[in-house]
């Protein structure tokens, strides 16, 4: 995994309330990235990230292709490739007369229960969702008035997936936030009039989906052919900070325009971490999040086996490296078309859960330390507490060279009963290990050693 550091690309304020300072922001980068990131965000550190719609009923793509060419949620633009897997997989199992199109009567989410998926995203240790409320296709997970007969009201399932899930999980306690793509494939509006695109449908369809649910995050995508400018960025952000009801507590990412990403809007976005702009570095200095699925698709692909999925312990270990250089990890899952969420990826959120609640301590509000890593351990801290996390169980004596005891220094193995003996010998931190807690055995593989006290 690459270790990145990021560079100061503009301030990062927090507030201790998780709300942002009363202030008036013009439309204009210089005064929009002044606008702090609430502190809400940066303390939860694990979201869900949920990928759902039409095209989840072919939920296709090659499996054995790069990264990108995987996401199954891009079938209907992979059709287009007719060389390609997708319009091979699409011509053997529906023909060349099935449209995109026909595939929204299929996706009916019939077993969509949205208290069941809270639970799950409440069990996993998440503090915030995210879902997915428009990908590039165009079709609304909402009933969105500029989007009539191409959302989840009007065809398909007849229900407002999105105000019905986001009722659920705000009831659980957790941020609710929305993923929003900028542009649309195949829309005839966007295709030949890109200004009345944005002005009389791309804003109206976001101000419209901000002021019904109200979101904690509004998570774009889809930015990358055009300029900020000409998305009207900075009118419609200058909005949501000003005017909007969410304009204290709302987060927002990067992708605002092609030239935006980890140089304006709000926290800094990597995926897979790839895709990141040249020179961009992800670390401390700035706030950034890792969006990664627990398989190689956003969108539900049906043809993923386990060996593309990756493992719980894995993912602990996604999770820590990225918290320990300053991250939040944004977890994707891909729901069924019928609205269930596939048994292994419900499995490895669970798995992700019971280690948090055992070593949560280590992950929530918490920053990164002035060492990141050493080895295989990653450092968070809090306070005058370091916690070292080990990817591996250590054996009989933990060796650190980057944190040195005082007088004061406490040391102690999260689960463990009793505090650990120690001495600093030059440079080493020698910690004496106890055995292995039979309660880790059934967690996925990391260990938090916490130290009080260390410089």
């Amino acid at each position: 995994m690459k270790r990145l550091i990021l560079a100061v690309l503009f301030p990062l304020a927090l507030t201790m309330a998780g709300q942002v300072n009363a202030q008036s922001y013009a439309p204009n980068w210089e005064s929009i990235d002044k606008r702090p990131t609430p502190a809400w965000f940066d303390e939860a550190k694990f979201g869900i990230f949920i990928h759902w719609g039409v095209y989840s009923v072919p939920a296709f793509a090659d499996p054995r292709s790069q990264i990108g060419e995987t996401y199954a949620e891009w079938y209907w633009n992979h059709m287009q490739d007719k060389s390609g897997p997708t319009w091979a997989f699409h011509l053997l199992h529906y023909g060349a007369g099935v449209k995109y199109q026909d595939f929204a009567g299929q996706f009916k989410a019939e077993l969509f229960d949205p208290d069941l998926w809270a639970d799950l995203f409440a069990k996993s240790g998440a503090r915030y969702v995210v879902l997915t409320s428009k990908h590039h296709e165009g079709f609304c997970l909402w009933p969105c008035p500029a989007s009539w007969n191409w959302n989840s009201v009007d065809v398909g399932p007849h229900r407002d997936l999105a105000g019905d899930l986001a009722k659920a999980v705000t009831a659980k306690g957790l941020n609710m936030g929305f993923y929003y793509s900028l542009y649309e494939w195949y829309d005839p509006l966007y295709l030949s009039d890109l200004r009345r695109y944005v002005n009389e449908h791309m804003i109206p369809q976001m101000k419209d989906l901000v002021e019904r649910y109200r979101p904690s995050l509004l998570w774009t995508d889809g930015e990358w052919e055009h300029s900020s400018e000409q998305w009207q960025s900075t009118e419609f952000l200058a909005w949501l900070f000003n005017d909007s009801s969410v304009r204290d507590k709302v987060a927002v990412n990067d992708r605002w325009g092609k030239e935006t990403r980890s140089k304006h809007g709000g926290f800094c976005t990597s995926e897979y971490q790839t895709f990141v702009p040249e020179g961009a570095q992800l670390g401390p200095a700035h706030k950034w999040e890792e969006c990664q699925a627990i398989g190689k698709s956003f969108g539900y692909n049906r043809v993923e086996g386990p060996d593309d999925y990756k493992s719980a312990t894995a993912l602990v270990h996604l999770l820590v490296d990225v918290i320990s250089r300053g991250g939040n990890l944004n977890l994707d899952i891909g729901p069924t078309a019928d609205g269930r969420i596939p048994v292994i990826m419900q499995e490895r959120l669970l798995q992700m859960g019971a280690w948090l609640k055992l070593n949560g301590e280590a992950i929530y509000g918490t920053r990164a330390w002035r060492k990141t890593s050493e080895g295989d351990v990653r450092y968070t801290a809090r306070g005058n507490t370091v916690y070292a996390i080990t990817e591996t169980w250590p054996g009989q004596e933990l060796v650190l060279s980057a944190p040195r005891a005082t007088a004061g220094t406490k040391i102690e193995l999260l689960g463990g009963n009793a505090p650990l003996q120690w001495r600093q010998e030059g440079s080493k931190l020698r910690i004496q290990v106890p055995p292995l807690p039979e309660s880790a055995l059934a967690l996925p593989e990391a260990y938090v050693f916490k130290l009080t006290g260390v410089e």
